[in-house]
């Protein structure tokens, strides 16, 4: 499973590979985490090598292409007392956030499906994309963007959206800074945005619509929750991912804030007898217990 990573810049919480192996499992406990990293800004011997290849900007972006997902990377799992629920089919995703990159202790390694983590690939790690897939990343900063190949899990750090392999952060120019803020869409082969699309000025393109014009207000009665995040953009993630997979519960299913969260929930229910049925067939369709909940 994932190798323990650590963003350059600070530890996140790809803590531990046998800890992440275990609880993508769906057991195990959180290890104690370091609270220091070696000067310089690299945790532990993390960082670039000392010799890279002559020939990186002649590395080209993965072309992408239909590949099977792997299935045991597709299941729900908990890391660091967070649940995440990964997308077990390519769809549409877009979320801004912060990417962050890893480097030689990792390199050679195994990631979480299996394949052998090269920082000299364009690849990535993300906690719910599917394994593998394609997403183009964005620097917000400059507008420069790159093709990824996702094919591990990561990171598990609430405020980190994306890792990303030494090269495709030299690309998007992260390197010195350990961390920007980064735009990433997912790719579905066959449904790509065209390059005359993506250059055009923003005022040609329509506006995605934002993760928090989707959070409705709160309002009494019976509700099933779904999931709970402290992050709008990934609770806007995970209920179109629910609208998807719970199809059938799809037109009840609300974001709703307070206090800091982001919870999806489905509801109102007549009874409590209903709203019960409705968490067992959630958790009988996709394995996780959902939450029936008064408010």
């Amino acid at each position: 499973m994932a190798k323990g990573r650590y963003p350059v810049g600070g530890p996140s919480s790809m803590a531990i590979a046998t800890f992440v192996a275990m609880a993508i499992a769906g057991c195990g406990s959180a290890p104690s985490r370091p609270a220091t990293s070696k000067p310089g800004g690299y945790y532990l011997d993390d960082g670039p090598l000392p010799n890279p290849p002559a020939n990186l900007d002649s590395v080209p972006e993965p072309t992408p292409k239909l590949e099977p997902i792997n299935k045991y990377t597709s299941r729900p799992y908990a890391v660091l007392g967070r649940a995440y629920t990964p997308y077990t089919q390519l769809t549409a995703y877009k979320a801004r956030g912060v990417a962050s990159w890893y480097g030689k202790r990792y390199h050679g390694q195994k990631t979480s499906s299996g394949e052998v983590y090269d920082m000299y690939a364009m690849t990535a790690a993300h906690t719910i994309l599917p394994l593998p897939s394609y997403a183009r990343v964005t620097n917000v900063a400059t507008g420069k963007s790159v093709v990824v190949r996702v094919n591990d899990r990561g990171p598990f750090h609430e405020d980190r959206l994306i890792d990303l392999s030494y090269i495709a952060a030299q690309r998007l120019g992260l390197l010195g800074r350990g961390s920007g803020v980064v735009e990433v869409e997912a790719i579905v082969p066959g449904n790509e945005v065209s390059p005359a699309a993506r250059a055009a000025p923003p005022e040609a393109l329509p506006a995605p619509a934002s993760a928090a014009s989707t959070v409705s207000a709160e309002s009494g009665g019976l509700y099933v929750q779904l999931g709970a995040f402290s992050v709008a953009e990934n609770a806007d993630a995970f209920l179109r991912k629910m609208r998807i997979d719970l199809g059938w519960l799809s037109d009840s299913m609300n974001v709703y804030g307070k206090d800091g969260l982001y919870r999806v929930h489905a509801g109102p229910y007549s009874s409590r007898e209903e709203a019960r049925h409705t968490a067992e067939r959630v958790q009988k369709e996709l394995g996780f217990k959902a939450l029936v909940l008064e408010r």
